[in-house]
C-alpha cells in the first residue's frame, strides 16, 4: 500500500506539472513537495485565476474525481502516536478565488469520491455537498470552461449510514420524529446568510500514516450530508464541502483521537506562499511557542488571550480573548485592540494613506498608496505576546491591492469586528500551528512549510521585507448563480513590483464561525 500511495503522489503531482511545464519530477513520500510556490513548474497554478486555462480542467476533474482509486483497501493498524493525513497527501493549498482559504483533497466512501474542502478550525462540522437542493455543482473559469466538482449520495457508497437521532453525536433529537429517524443538522455561518442544512452519515475518510511507510487507514466518521448550501457557500468559498477541525466530539480530529488512531492533537502549516500542510495527531514540537486555551465558555473554541501589542517597537500592554480561526479570511478585532494596532501602525506607515471612495469595496480602513515606480515597500511590523508570555510575530500583516491597470495600494489585513475577536488566516502565515487539545495549549512555530528543519525563532521585532509576501486584491466583484459559481481572475500587477504579489476578489472574504448550531 505505500507502494500504492507513493506511485499515487507522483502521478498526481506529475499532472500538477505536466499542465504547466510537461516536466514530471519523482516524490518518494507523501506531503513534502519541494518546488517552490512560484517556482516556474508550479507558478500560477493556484494564483487567483485558479481555474487553470485550456487543458487544466483535467487537473481539477483529477483532484475531485479520484472515486476508482481506493478499493478493496483493508484497514491497517496505527500507532496513535504516528500521525495521521488526507489518503493524497498532506499538502494544503491557499486558493484565492475561493476565499482566500486553505484547501484540501479529501476522499471519502466505497467507491471514494474526492472533494476539494475547506479546512476550518473555528467550525466543528465536516460536511459534504450532498444530494443537493441547492449547492454548486461546478466552477465557470474566467475563461468560460465549467468544471464539475463531485456530489456525494449516501446511495452510491456501499459504506454509507445514516446517523440515527439516538446517536450520542446527534443533539438534535428534539426535532426528530422517532430515536430511529436520521439525525439533521443545521449550521449558521458568521458570514451573512451563509449556512449548510442537511442530515448526518456515517462513512469511510480515507486516510494515510504521515510518515515514508503511507499506511492506509479507513476509519468511519460522521459528517453533513449537505443538501441546502446558502450565501457564501454559493458565491464561491468552500464550494466543495466544509471541513472543521473544531474542538467539538463530532469534528474529525476528535474522532481520530476517541477512536484510538492519532493523539489528541493535529497542525497546520500556512506557508508565505499560499502552500501549505496538515497532520492529525502532530502534538508540536519543544522549542515552539505556546499559550494555553480558554475553555471557559459553553461552545470551547481555539480562544486564546493576548496580554501585549507592539507595533514598530512599541508597547501596548492590553489583554484580550481571540479565536485562531482558520476559516477566516483575514484577522477581526473589535476595540480597543482594533485602534491600538490600527492607529498605531498609522502613525508609523512611511507612505501616503489612500482615502477609498464609499463604494469601493475595501474592507479595510488602512491603506496607503504605492507609487508607480515603488519597487520596496517598508511596512511597520506587529507582533503580539501572549498569555504565558512567548511572542506571536505577525509576518505579513498587508495586504496589496490592485485598483485597476497599475494602480496599487497596501493596506493593513485588519477590519473592525463588533463582536468576537478573530486571528484569521492571513496573521498566521509563515507558521506552523499547532492545536494541541491534549495539554490544550496552542503551540506555533516559524515555518515555509517545505523544510523539514525549520527555523524556530524570529527576533522580537523583525525586520520588513523589502518586498513583502503580500496578497494582491482586486475589489471588483465576482458573483455566482444557479448551479455553476464563476471566479474570474484580476489584472497582473506590472512588471516593477514583486513577483509575490497573488491576487484575489473581496465577494468571499469568510468569517466561517457559527453563531447557531443544530446538530
Amino acid at each position: 500500500m505505500a507502494a500504492a500511495a507513493s506511485s499515487f503522489s507522483c502521478s498526481f503531482f506529475c499532472l500538477l506539472l505536466l499542465i504547466l511545464s510537461n516536466i514530471c519530477y519523482g516524490f518518494s513520500t507523501y506531503g513534502f513537495p519541494i518546488h517552490h510556490r512560484y517556482s516556474d513548474p508550479i507558478k500560477g497554478i493556484l494564483a487567483v485565476d485558479d481555474l487553470p486555462e485550456k487543458g487544466s480542467p483535467h487537473y481539477y476533474a483529477s483532484l475531485t474525481h479520484r472515486d476508482r482509486l481506493i478499493h478493496g483497501r483493508k484497514l491497517a493498524a496505527s500507532d496513535n502516536s504516528t500521525p495521521l493525513t488526507f489518503f493524497s497527501g498532506n499538502e494544503t493549498y491557499r486558493i484565492s478565488s475561493l476565499g482566500f482559504l486553505h484547501y484540501a483533497n479529501v476522499s471519502v466512501g466505497t467507491p471514494s469520491l474526492s472533494f476539494l474542502v475547506a479546512l476550518d478550525t473555528g467550525s466543528d462540522l465536516f460536511w459534504l455537498p450532498c444530494d443537493c437542493k441547492s449547492c454548486v455543482h461546478g466552477l465557470r473559469s474566467s475563461s468560460g470552461e465549467e468544471l464539475e466538482l463531485s456530489i456525494y449520495s449516501p446511495n452510491n457508497s456501499s459504506t454509507s449510514e445514516n446517523v440515527p437521532c439516538n446517536s450520542s453525536l446527534c443533539s438534535a433529537q428534539s426535532r426528530c420524529a422517532s430515536s430511529q429517524s436520521t439525525c439533521p443538522y443545521q449550521v449558521l455561518y458568521l458570514s451573512n446568510g451563509t449556512s449548510s442544512t442537511g442530515f448526518l452519515v456515517e462513512d469511510v475518510l480515507h486516510l494515510t500514516t504521515d510518515d515514508a511507510q503511507s499506511k492506509a487507514l479507513d476509519p468511519k466518521i460522521k459528517f453533513g450530508c449537505g443538501q441546502i448550501q446558502t450565501g457564501s457557500f454559493l458565491d464561491g468559498a468552500a464550494p466543495n464541502g466544509l471541513f472543521g477541525l473544531g474542538m467539538s466530539n463530532i469534528s474529525v480530529p476528535s474522532t481520530l483521537a476517541r477512536e484510538g488512531y492519532t493523539s489528541n492533537s493535529f497542525s497546520m502549516c500556512f506557508g508565505p506562499d499560499g502552500m501549505g500542510r496538515i497532520s492529525f495527531g502532530d502534538t508540536g514540537s519543544s522549542d515552539q511557542g505556546e499559550t494555553p486555551f480558554n475553555l471557559k465558555e459553553p461552545h470551547p473554541t481555539y480562544n486564546i488571550s493576548i496580554t501585549k501589542i507592539n507595533v514598530d517597537g512599541n508597547d501596548t500592554n492590553l489583554e484580550f480573548a481571540a479565536i485562531f480561526d482558520s476559516g477566516t479570511s483575514f484577522t477581526y478585532l473589535n476595540d480597543p485592540a482594533y485602534s491600538v494596532i490600527s492607529e498605531s501602525f498609522n502613525n508609523k506607515a512611511k507612505d501616503r494613506r489612500y482615502t477609498s471612495g464609499s463604494g469601493s469595496g475595501l474592507p479595510f480602513e488602512y491603506c496607503y498608496e504605492i507609487g508607480s515606480n515603488q519597487t520596496d515597500l517598508e511596512i511597520p511590523t506587529v507582533n503580539l505576546e501572549m498569555k504565558g508570555g512567548s511572542q506571536f510575530n505577525v509576518t505579513d500583516p498587508i495586504v496589496v491591492v490592485n485598483l485597476g491597470g497599475n494602480a496599487y495600494i497596501y493596506c493593513l489585513g485588519l477590519v473592525k469586528s463588533g463582536d468576537v475577536n478573530i486571528i484569521g488566516q492571513n496573521f498566521m502565515t509563515g507558521y506552523l500551528i499547532v492545536f494541541n487539545r491534549e495539554r490544550n495549549v496552542l503551540g506555533w512555530k516559524p515555518s515555509n512549510c517545505y523544510d523539514a528543519l525549520n527555523t524556530n525563532t524570529f527576533p522580537i521585532n523583525p525586520l520588513s521585507p523589502a518586498v513583502p509576501p503580500a496578497t494582491a486584491v482586486n475589489p471588483e466583484a465576482t458573483s455566482g448563480t444557479g448551479n455553476t459559481t464563476n471566479i474570474s481572475g484580476a489584472t497582473s500587477p506590472p512588471a516593477n513590483h514583486s513577483p509575490r504579489l497573488k491576487r484575489f476578489t473581496f465577494t468571499i472574504i469568510m468569517v466561517l464561525i457559527p453563531f447557531f448550531i443544530i446538530v
